[in-house]
């Protein structure tokens, strides 16, 4: 009788598997929805499944776009991933606590740190509200209330109660809410240029470069895929070359401040998807190793109490920095940054 000892475990072989929508996953896109489900698979790959038809919805192909529906049946295909990643994946996200513009009973505001996902998914293991969650054992209920960009800092909303997070939903698609964020953009924005209102268009990379990554461009008024985007724009300062900006969004689009300020032909400093890459490398140079893009205010009626609260995250430290290292700080009655 043979006896193997201290052999290895062989690798599970990966098989097809049939996930059922559930209602809260309802109306998202497929790929978004498989990435949550496919972590630690690389995007690339996610989006050739879908092409070639491996993924099925209710027995059909499908695209990354479509909208999934509570009770949907999505085929996955086998798919295999390194023991290094499926062990990064399975880890628990860490605890950690960040801090704190105001908290009550049913809500807290944190300033978010830049390079942070507020969630897990789409290759990033973990995020703010995972993070939080683990912090934080006996809060059961921590939502988010909203989403900020990976790259972007600022003021970032968490209900601790479900009847405050759908009220804060609620403000935030009815567009009772006021959101406004510092950008730091190239060259010299025109003060009479106060609103964009361009129609924006969603799309995936099919390939080559950023292959499988979410993009978004500005359509002309009467294509149907558009959808309407205001932008307000103010301007705070002047900062040698560049101009620092109020940005107040009436519609939160994806990448909708990113686009529609690089439409203009004044793109963020430090934007690598919609920005100037020859810039950014002469920026990286000066200092400034990140989009300048900030959640500066966000107004809304308090859940509970219906009172206006406005909530101010400053600038972070390394934005700031740049800015006194490009031009010295000069007093500013109406921002202080």
């Amino acid at each position: 009788m043979n006896h193997i000892i201290g052999a290895l475990a062989p690798t599970p072989t990966p098989s097809v598997k049939t996930l059922t929508v559930d209602e809260d996953s309802a109306g998202q896109r497929l790929d978004n929805f498989l990435m949550r489900h496919l972590k630690g698979v690389p995007k690339t790959h996610v989006y050739r499944i879908i092409r070639s038809g491996e993924v099925r919805v209710n027995k059909g192909r499908a695209s990354a776009e479509q909208r999934v529906e509570a009770g949907d049946l999505i085929r996955l295909p086998p798919v295999r991933i390194s023991a290094q990643v499926q062990a990064k994946v399975d880890a628990p996200a860490p605890a950690r606590e960040f801090p704190v513009l105001m908290e009550d009973e049913c809500m807290m505001a944190i300033d978010k740190p830049a390079g942070v996902a507020v969630h897990g998914g789409s290759g990033v293991s973990f995020g703010v509200i995972e993070q939080l969650r683990r912090a934080r054992p006996a809060s059961t209920n921590l939502e988010l209330v909203h989403r900020l960009d990976r790259e972007t800092s600022g003021v970032l909303l968490v209900a601790k109660k479900r009847s405050a997070l759908k009220n804060l939903q609620d403000q935030f698609r009815d567009r009772e809410t006021g959101k406004t964020y510092l950008a730091l953009v190239l060259g010299l924005w025109p003060s009479n240029k106060k609103v964009i209102d361009s129609p924006l268009f969603k799309y995936t990379v099919e390939n080559g470069v950023g292959e499988g990554e979410r993009r978004v461009k500005v359509v002309g008024k009467d294509d149907p895929n558009g959808m309407r985007s205001i932008t307000l724009v103010r301007v705070a300062r002047t900062v040698g070359p560049y101009t620092l900006l109020e940005v107040t969004i009436k519609t939160g689009r994806t990448h909708q401040i990113r686009v529609h300020l690089a439409s203009q032909g004044h793109p963020i400093a430090g934007d690598d998807k919609y920005g100037d890459f020859e810039q950014n490398k002469i920026l990286q140079k000066m200092g400034l190793k990140r989009m300048f893009l900030h959640a500066w205010q966000l107004k809304f009626q308090h859940p509970q109490s219906h009172r206006l609260v406005t909530l101010q995250a400053p600038l972070p430290p390394e934005l700031k920095n740049f800015v006194d290292s490009v031009q010295p700080p000069i007093i500013q009655p109406h921002l202080d940054v």
